[in-house]
């Protein structure tokens, strides 16, 4: 039955609600409206990287309780696979990461990949072909951190920034940084929850099952390239409206998809906000960066994408991709992880820590929540008193 059970986690992560209380039509749910709703000041902000995808990225410049207080140091904050900058305001003032930086002090920037909802533009490609989707998440490390990190220093005119990722945000930040070391002068700490390189370990469902044939070296990327998966749609919107609500009997559906997502069994789910998490998530991505992925899973390395001996030559002049640098990292990085994480399992985060060099690797905090899970990082009950506070000290300190 686990096939089917797949399925059903793949149909409700992208399902989404956004009915509005009289059953109305469907609403629009982003991040700007979100932050509007709270009564704070958001921005939106658009930055076009070296190779044509134009990115969106969303900004709280203050708080609403302050007003402009003149500058504050800068804090930017990077979404996981399949998300967008939804995920750190969907949990509210009380919840919601920006919003508790903000009110700490920040300057808030929120990143958004290429090819999720707010990014699908590209200076002579269109969503529409698949030429759009030939990237993974290597791609993400290169170009779009670089290029919206480089802006937010220079709109803000500060020399570096606090970086805060979550899931694939930190797979990115150690692409970014073992491949352009001159980044190490601009970002002041990094921050990475759940982390995820070496993926051996990863314990969920779909890697299971899809690892063995999609995370071979892919040729099949070589001959017809990528596609788009899992798009956030209003058909899904429709669909979730009727299947995840809080007043639907198969709510436990969506429930369960999120589980087999990020871990089982976490006391933690806030089930009455799968409405609102629905309705941003999933945000889309290539199906390139799920094929990075389960080869990393497949294989047991930390490396490049691998299209098989022949391309991998001509790539990368072996037959072989190369390993990333993870251990010449010099930014200082905490780490902040979990033992019920699917995706960032307890034995590879440890291979993390020690490959690390020890002068940059200031924490490696594991959560005492032992049902803590891979979302939970996000969205789980209570985040703010067992994680957030621990982080945003963490940001002063550093």
């Amino acid at each position: 039955m686990l096939v089917p059970q797949v399925f059903l986690g793949l149909l409700c992560l992208g399902l989404a609600t956004a009915l509005p209380a009289d059953g109305g039509r469907v609403s629009s749910v982003t991040t700007l409206t979100l932050v509007r709703a709270q009564g704070y000041e958001i921005q939106e902000h658009t930055v076009q990287t070296s190779d044509g995808y134009i990115l969106t990225m969303h900004r709280i410049p203050y708080s609403k309780n302050t007003g402009y207080d003149g500058a504050r140091p800068v804090a930017f904050l990077m979404h996981g696979l399949l998300c967008s900058s939804s995920d750190w305001v969907l949990g509210g003032t009380h919840s919601g990461l920006a919003y508790l930086l903000s009110e700490a002090g920040y300057d808030v920037w929120m990143g958004n990949a290429r090819g999720n909802t707010y990014s699908k533009k590209h200076a002579t490609h269109t969503p529409l072909l698949q030429p759009f989707w030939n990237f993974e998440w290597h791609d993400i490390g290169i170009y779009d951190l670089p290029a919206m990190i480089d802006y937010v220093l220079y709109a803000t005119g500060v020399d570096q920034l606090s970086y805060v990722g979550h899931s694939q945000g930190t797979t990115s930040f150690f692409v970014l940084s073992s491949m352009i070391p001159r980044f190490k002068s601009r970002i002041r700490s990094a921050h990475l929850l759940a982390p995820v390189a070496w993926m051996e370990h990863m314990e969920s469902p779909l890697a299971t099952v899809g690892g063995p044939l999609l995370g071979q070296p892919n040729a099949f990327v070589e001959l017809f390239g990528s596609m788009e998966f899992l798009p956030n749609t209003q058909l899904m919107n429709l669909l979730g409206a009727l299947l995840c609500s809080d007043q639907a009997i198969s709510q436990v559906i969506c429930t369960n998809s999120l589980f087999l997502m990020g871990g089982w069994n976490s006391p933690y789910l806030n089930e009455s906000m799968i409405p609102e998490i629905m309705a941003t998530t999933p945000a889309g991505c290539s199906v390139n960066q799920i094929f990075h992925y389960l080869q990393e899973y497949n294989s047991g390395y930390f490396r490049r994408f691998d299209y098989g001996s022949t391309r991998n030559k001509k790539e990368y002049g072996s037959k072989a991709p190369p390993d990333y640098d993870v251990e010449g990292i010099n930014v200082p990085t905490y780490l902040y992880y979990s033992d019920n994480d699917y995706f960032a399992s307890l034995i590879d985060v440890d291979r993390l820590r020690y490959v690390m060099d020890p002068n940059s690797l200031k924490s490696a905090y594991r959560l005492p929540e032992t049902k803590w899970n891979h979302l939970d990082f996000l969205w789980g009950l209570n985040v703010k008193e067992i994680l957030y506070d621990r982080v945003i000290n963490d940001i002063k300190n550093a």
